[in-house]
C-alpha cells in the first residue's frame, strides 16, 4: 500500500508541476513567511501538547467521519485545547485537499501542519502557497539527499519540518538531516501494524533540545499519560478524535490527568 501511495503521489506532483511550474510556485512564495510557529506552539514548557488531526478517512480504517465539516471541526478542536492542527491533504486515500488546509488556517488561530506524502521539494513550496506553518517529512519514503533538499526548502520558506521516523536507523537519518522536530510514528506505514514500545526505545536516543512528537495509536488517557512520562512534548491524535461523537469531550477525557 505504501508503495502504491508513493507512486500515486509522484504522479500527482508531476501533474501539479504541469499546471503550476516550479519557477512560478517559487515566485509566488518568494516573500512567504509562516505566521505561526508550530515548534513554539507544541513545545510549551511543562505541558504535553495536542496536535489534533483532521482526517476524514484512512486506508487502514476506511471512513472515519461521515459528517466532516473541517472548519467547524478545527475550531472545536482549538477551543478544546489543541495547540496545533494536522491537516491531511491527500485526496485519494485520505479524503483531504490543499483547499481544506487553507480554509482551516484562515478560520483558526493555531499553527497548521500539512500532513501528506511529501516526495519532492515542490510540495514544500506548495505547502507554503496554501499557508501551512509546518510540513511532514517521512524518512521512510525519502532518500537522505531528498530529505535534506526538502528540509532546506522548508527553511527557506520559514516552514517548520516535522521529520517522522519509525526505527533507530531512520532516527539517525533524521538527525543527520538536521531535524529539530522529530515525530515517532508507532505505526509501520508498510504493514499498518503498531509498535507501542517505539517511543520508549527512541526517546532516550534523541539529543536534548529537540522537540519530540508521538504519533499513532494514542487512544486512551493511559496512552497520553505514558507519553508525558517518557518526555514527549506533543502527541498527534487523529482517529480517536475523528471517530468520537464529541471530539471536544474526547480531548477532555484523554488529557484529564495531564492538563
Amino acid at each position: 500500500m505504501l508503495d502504491e501511495i508513493v507512486m500515486t503521489k509522484r504522479q500527482e506532483v508531476e501533474a501539479a508541476k504541469a499546471r503550476l511550474p516550479f519557477d512560478e510556485i517559487r515566485r509566488r512564495t518568494a516573500n512567504r513567511l509562516a505566521e505561526r510557529s508550530f515548534c513554539q506552539a507544541i513545545a510549551a514548557p511543562g505541558k504535553l501538547s495536542l496536535i489534533a488531526e483532521l482526517k476524514r478517512k484512512s486506508p487502514s480504517r476506511g471512513m472515519l467521519r461521515e459528517r466532516f465539516d473541517p472548519v467547524s471541526l478545527a475550531q472545536t478542536l482549538q477551543q478544546a485545547g489543541a495547540s496545533a492542527l494536522s491537516v491531511l491533504t491527500d485526496e485519494f486515500y485520505f479524503g483531504g485537499s490543499l483547499d481544506l488546509l487553507r480554509d482551516v488556517k484562515q478560520f483558526t488561530e493555531i499553527p497548521a501542519l500539512r500532513k501528506d506524502f511529501i516526495v519532492d521539494p515542490y510540495q514544500v513550496y506548495e505547502s507554503a502557497l496554501y499557508e501551512a506553518d509546518a510540513v511532514l517529512l517521512i524518512v521512510r519514503i525519502l532518500t537522505e539527499e531528498m530529505l535534506v533538499e526538502c528540509v532546506q526548502a522548508a527553511d527557506r520558506l520559514g516552514i517548520e519540518p516535522l521529520i517522522e521516523v519509525h526505527s533507530e536507523e531512520e532516527l539517525d537519518v533524521a538527525l543527520r538531516a538536521g531535524a529539530h522536530v522529530i515525530g515517532i510514528n508507532h505505526r509501520d506505514l508498510g504493514t499498518f501494524t503498531m509498535d507501542p514500545t517505539l517511543s520508549a526505545r527512541l526517546v532516550p536516543r534523541i539529543p536534548a533540545g529537540k522537540v519530540i512528537v508521538a504519533e499513532s495509536g494514542i487512544q486512551s488517557p493511559a496512552d497520553v499519560k505514558r507519553m508525558r512520562q517518557l518526555g514527549v512534548h506533543a502527541v498527534l491524535i487523529g482517529e480517536a478524535l475523528m471517530t468520537a461523537p464529541n471530539p471536544s469531550a474526547k480531548i477532555g477525557e484523554l488529557f484529564a490527568s495531564v492538563w
